[in-house]
C-alpha cells in the first residue's frame, strides 16, 4: 500500500509491466479506508516506521566516524559507505510523509563523505571502475527519453569515450558483453531514489559538481518528484519532447540528445564560473492530498 500520488502510480505501472511481462497478470487500483483505522493513523504507522529505521542508520553512522577518528591514519572502507547510502536510499523510497530522523543520517553521511581518505579513495576506485567499461556496447530501450540520453552522454563524457550506443526490446535480447542502461535488468539502472543518471555518477564517483546540476534536472523530469525543484527542468524537457518529434530514428535522436547535454554541461560550467555554485531547493514529500490510498 502506498499514497495515491503520480510517483506511486509510475512505480505501480512499471512493476505491473515487469509482471505481464513475465507472462503473469496484475491490476492497479485505488481504494479508500472503510473501517476504523483512520488516515491519520496510517500515515502515523508510516513515519514510526521510517523513524526506527532511520535511527538505525544513524547508530551505524556514528560508528563509522567514530571508527575514522580513533583510528586516524587508516582508511574508510569505500564499500562501508556505499552501503550506508544504499540502504538510506532505500528508506527514503518509502518516507512519503517526512519522517524525523532522515536529516540526521544526511548530514552524518556528508560528514563520512567529506574526510579526505574517503575522497582519495572513491578517486581511486572511480577510475578502476571506468577502467573496465572502455570501448564497450552500451544498449538501452528504443525511443529514449530524459534519463537514458542524460545517462548516454554522461557515459561518453566522462566514463567511456569510445561507447557504441544500441538499442534493444529487453536485457534478454542484447549482446552478453553489452551493458545495458536505463532498463529493467540492466547493470546500471534506477536505484532507491536515483534516477540512472544519478546511479552512473554514484557508481563511478563522479566529482564534477556540474554533474550535480545536471543531476537535480534529470531527476526531477524523470523521476517527477520536484525533490530539487530545478529551474531549467521545464525547458530541458520541451526540448526533450521536441527532439522526440523531430528524429523518428532513434540513433539520431541520441545523438543530438547528447548535443544537448553537452552544451548544457558547458552553459552550467560557465554559470558557476561566473556566479559561484547555486543553491538548490529541495522539495520534500508532503502528507498533502494523501486522503486515498494506492494498495
Amino acid at each position: 500500500m502506498l499514497p495515491d500520488s503520480p510517483t506511486a502510480r509510475e512505480d505501480f505501472e512499471w512493476l505491473k509491466t515487469e509482471i505481464e511481462g513475465a507472462g503473469g497478470q496484475a491490476t492497479v487500483f485505488s481504494a479508500s479506508t472503510v473501517d476504523a483505522w483512520s488516515n491519520d493513523a496510517l500515515i502515523d504507522e508510516f513515519r514510526r516506521t521510517r523513524e526506527e529505521s532511520y535511527a538505525v542508520l544513524v547508530r551505524e553512522a556514528e560508528q563509522l566516524l567514530k571508527r575514522r577518528s580513533v583510528r586516524t591514519k587508516s582508511t574508510l572502507p569505500e564499500r562501508s559507505l556505499r552501503q550506508l547510502k544504499e540502504r538510506l536510499a532505500a528508506v527514503e523510497q518509502v518516507d512519503f510523509f517526512g519522517s524525523a530522523g532522515r536529516d540526521r543520517v544526511v548530514s552524518l553521511v556528508q560528514q563520512l563523505e567529506n574526510r579526505g581518505s574517503i575522497a582519495t579513495e572513491r578517486h581511486a576506485s572511480g577510475q578502476q571502475a571506468r577502467a573496465a567499461y572502455r570501448g564497450r556496447h552500451w544498449v538501452t530501450r528504443s525511443r529514449p527519453g530524459i534519463d537514458r540520453i542524460a545517462s548516454a552522454w554522461l557515459i561518453r563524457r566522462f566514463i567511456d569515450q569510445e561507447a557504441r550506443f544500441g538499442f534493444v526490446a529487453d536485457r534478454g535480447s542484447a549482446a552478453r558483453d553489452a551493458v545495458a542502461f536505463d532498463m529493467f535488468g540492466g547493470e546500471f539502472t534506477h536505484r532507491g531514489q536515483l534516477c540512472t543518471f544519478e546511479t552512473l555518477c554514484d557508481v563511478f564517483h563522479l566529482q564534477d559538481p556540474v554533474l550535480t546540476d545536471l543531476a537535480a534536472i534529470v531527476h526531477d523530469l524523470d523521476l517527477k518528484d520536484g525533490r530539487f525543484g530545478a529551474p531549467e527542468a521545464a525547458t530541458v524537457g520541451l526540448t526533450i519532447d521536441g527532439l522526440r518529434l523531430t528524429h523518428a530514428d532513434d540513433n539520431a535522436l541520441l545523438d543530438a540528445g547528447i548535443v544537448l547535454f553537452e552544451a548544457l554541461y558547458r552553459a552550467l560550467q560557465e554559470a558557476r564560473r561566473l556566479h559561484g555554485p547555486r543553491p538548490v531547493t529541495r522539495k520534500r514529500r508532503t502528507a498533502a492530498a494523501t486522503h486515498r490510498k494506492r494498495r
